[in-house]
């Protein structure tokens, strides 16, 4: 499933339109996908933009055109030379700040097209480096399927916009022998985790009995990943209205929560007063 179909599901099991994701997954992977529904979505903007962890396979002996198993392998270089200690050498020059550059076939756009739709028709496409931090990779296990392909499995830990698939294909190239994905699931999205989801028709048919597994009301998602801010009931009001508020002088987004625990706004100082990023009119 891509994850545009994730929400189609969860628009058919809701009989809702108003459904969005925050962060997309590449169609082979599997995993956590944050998904917002009605005023739920105004907050996806803001909820995907956190660290995030994979559990991945990477294969060491081929490169291939996506840098994942669904494309068309480029290269195939032996890999079966290879110890456990040089590939793990590898793969730890891929962690800490990194100037990466994404798969040709992404979803960055280039133009104003997808990257991926211009690979697709015959285009040349180099895309700029990003800057990401990769704050660590663990290495679990490590093995020999066939005597030239080397699989690793491992558990990335990553800012938001980090490609997996570059690591694998990053890492391969520095070992002079190639590498690609072979598996993906995304364990976690900021505080977010897949221990805490559930299949989307599950979770769609939980939210709409008023809770249960895989759902997270409006304002505990907010409190997730924001500081609380408890509001006066004057406070309330005015933010109510896209007023300001006295600024609390903590730096940063806050979920602003009024007395009966609803949230009001998401605010951020600005100066001596604290204003409206994002308001949630009641209803």
């Amino acid at each position: 499933m891509t994850s545009h179909d994730v929400v189609a599901r969860a628009r058919r099991v809701l009989s809702v339109r108003r459904v969005g994701h925050a962060g997309t997954l590449d169609p082979m992977a599997t995993g956590l996908l944050v998904l917002g529904v009605g005023a739920a979505t105004r907050l996806l903007g803001y909820v995907g933009g956190h660290d995030k962890t994979y559990e991945a396979t990477i294969r060491l002996g081929q490169s291939t055109v996506t840098d994942d198993r669904e494309g068309e392998v480029l290269t195939t270089t032996s890999a079966g030379h290879l110890d456990d200690a040089a590939v793990a050498a590898a793969l730890a020059a891929q962690t800490g700040p990194l100037l990466q550059v994404p798969s040709s076939v992404s979803a960055v756009k280039v133009a104003g097209r997808r990257s991926y739709d211009r690979v697709r028709a015959g285009e040349e496409v180099v895309l700029e480096p990003r800057a990401v931090t990769v704050h660590g990779i663990d290495v679990h296990r490590t093995t020999r399927p066939r005597p030239d392909v080397v699989d690793v499995e491992v558990t990335v830990r990553c800012t938001a916009g980090t490609y997996i698939r570059a690591i694998a294909r990053d890492a391969g190239a520095a070992l002079g022998v190639g590498g690609h994905l072979t598996a993906l699931r995304r364990t976690a999205s900021g505080p977010f985790s897949v221990a805490d989801a559930a299949a989307v028709e599950d979770a769609g048919a939980a939210l709409a009995a008023g809770g249960g597994a895989g759902v997270l009301g409006l304002t505990d998602a907010a409190r997730a990943v924001f500081p609380e801010r408890v509001l006066a009931e004057a406070e309330a009001t005015a933010l109510g209205y896209g007023q300001r508020v006295p600024a609390t002088g903590a730096p940063g987004l806050h979920a602003a929560v009024d007395g009966a625990g609803r949230l009001v706004a998401l605010v951020e100082d600005a100066g001596s007063t604290a204003r409206v990023v994002v308001g949630f009119p009641p209803g």
